[in-house]
């Protein structure tokens, strides 16, 4: 096998449990025989979960960070071992828990992988003993506490951009394009439908293709309300998706509310922004540099791709 790319990616419990059962499944009661009632232990809702999963947006690998600041339930495919994927998985569990404010996570380590949490830091601690008639040992990691400076924020490297109002849909397409080719590695779109008439613009595409090829491992996140209208004809935008696969993302929200929001936006990782009120209509306002709008979308948006699922739709087709 010619395994080349994959990502790690905060998954939600809700939208994203049948595919870190999976792996779970796979690893820890069929390869090891551990009970499914020992694995699936009822704290899953509670905990922080992460996914790794390959350019076909398939599930390889998972791990969690629990309440008690105890990481857990680290489990990669077997095909995917040796690829730094646990290695991927735990950064992102540490940088988790530091971002959390915890000065200190712990485990509980098969005894003949305990060369592998080492490297992070961890510690031995007391005797190994059974869990799951498995030999564990018990693994503590001091974290760097996160500091807060008391200097001043630095000035921005550029000037904040007056944000414009833009009324038609080819001021829509011209601002589009500018952000898009400010973006260093994320772009990520909030749509009704992938809006045919300015997501499937060719200029459009092709700025996005040369983003996702130019940009070292840049992606694109896109959030689709409707995709059986998305689908309704063929769309550039979708062919562009199936055949860069490991560069765009595509979510549809599964809560009422999310379904039912209004507007559509689009934000890069450079403090740009685009969005209109009314997603029917091609008018709005933008910024190339507005950090504080930015922000607010880039929370947002961070929130309801957490709560959205895969589009298996799309997935059908290749994605």
């Amino acid at each position: 096998m010619n395994i080349s790319e994959f990502r790690v990616e905060p998954a939600d419990y809700h939208a994203d449990f049948d595919d870190l059962r999976a792996v779970r499944i796979a690893v820890f009661i069929d390869e090891q025989n551990i009970p499914e009632e020992v694995e699936f232990d009822g704290i899953d809702p509670d905990c922080h979960h992460f996914v790794a999963r390959d350019n076909q947006h398939q599930a390889i690998g998972t791990g969690r960070l629990a309440p008690d600041g105890k990481i857990g339930r680290m489990a990669v495919l077997q095909t995917w071992r040796g690829q730094e994927v646990g290695k991927a998985l735990m950064l992102a569990l540490i940088d988790k828990a530091r971002k959390l404010g915890w000065t200190e996570v712990k485990l509980n380590a098969q005894t003949n992988v305990l060369g592998f949490y080492e490297k992070f830091g961890f510690a031995k601690e007391g005797d190994a003993f059974i869990e799951a008639n498995i030999p564990h040992q018990i693994m503590r990691l001091q974290l760097e506490p996160v500091t807060i400076s008391s200097r001043p924020a630095p000035k921005l490297s550029d000037a904040l951009v007056e944000i414009t109002e833009f009324q038609s849909l080819e001021d829509a397409v011209s601002a589009t394009l500018q952000l898009i080719g400010k973006t260093r590695r994320q772009i990520c779109i909030y749509s009704p439908d992938l809006e045919h008439v300015l997501y499937g613009r060719a200029e459009i595409v092709e700025a996005l293709k040369q983003f996702a090829i130019h940009s070292q491992g840049g992606n694109v996140l896109i959030i689709v309300q409707d995709t059986l209208s998305a689908r309704s004809q063929p769309h550039p935008l979708i062919d562009l998706a199936q055949r860069l696969p490991s560069a765009f993302s595509l979510r549809t929200p599964v809560e009422p509310d999310d379904l039912q929001y209004p507007s559509a936006y689009l934000i890069n990782d450079r403090e740009g922004y685009l969005f209109r009120q009314q997603s029917s209509l091609y008018r709005g306002v933008w910024s190339l540099i507005m950090p504080s709008r930015n922000r607010q979308l880039s929370e947002e948006f961070e929130r309801v791709w957490q709560r959205s699922r895969p589009c298996a739709e799309f997935r059908a087709l290749g994605l």
